[in-house]
């Protein structure tokens, strides 16, 4: 569980300071309660003022928001590298999305005009990047297990009336961890890594 400043901070560090021979990584996290409002956001898709902080942030779309039960991975790759344009990476996220979901049982779509991932027309899973140097950073939402209701006070991703769903109204006894394991494995097969290392990694001391 991360606050969504120090984590848009620590993500625009890693990538003005990777070099050529950095490796790629992905982060799995969730976070505090938030609003982020994109480059190109536009005030009417926030229906109504929350206790929930608004973010302006450097990705692309509109207005969305993270919460806890909330699976988010940021996304820092060297696309020159990997030799992939904004387009296909946004097809390998959908892609691992939709495999992700079909574990459990879960049948899933992409949309040609609107990036995400759907179930019967609700949007279980946004997508938002930014591309610097040739790298890329942000990345993806998916609902696990949160509260929807703050989706209520924003048109989602500038989207007005659009439905969410999560995984947990879908299919029973979600577990968050092997949600992330399964969601990475399909990321890092579609990506071409053959050597993956993971750790466990606090950016922000807490509190008390």
């Amino acid at each position: 569980m991360q606050p969504y400043q120090p984590s848009l901070q620590s993500m625009q560090a890693f990538t003005d300071q990777r070099t050529a021979s950095s490796d790629d990584e992905i982060w799995l996290l969730e976070h505090e309660p938030v609003f982020t409002q994109g480059q190109a956001g536009k005030a009417e898709h926030v229906l109504q003022q929350t206790q929930v902080p608004i973010v302006q942030t450097d990705r692309g779309g509109q207005v969305t928001y993270h919460g806890p039960g909330q699976l988010i991975a940021y996304l820092l790759l060297d696309l020159k590298r990997l030799g992939l344009g904004v387009r296909q990476l946004v097809t390998v996220m959908e892609e691992a999305l939709v495999s992700t979901l079909w574990h459990w049982g879960i049948v899933a779509s992409a949309k040609a005009d609107a990036p995400g991932v759907y179930v019967n027309d609700a949007k279980i899973a946004s997508l938002g990047l930014r591309v610097r140097r040739g790298c890329s950073f942000h990345g993806l939402a998916l609902n696990i297990d949160m509260d929807l209701s703050p989706f209520l006070a924003i048109n989602p991703c500038g989207y007005p009336g659009l439905d969410m769903v999560q995984l947990a109204d879908l299919c029973a006894n979600v577990d968050k961890h092997e949600v992330a394991q399964q969601l990475l494995s399909q990321l890092t097969q579609r990506l071409g890594y053959n050597e993956v290392t993971t750790s466990t990694q606090i950016w922000q001391t807490p509190q008390g």
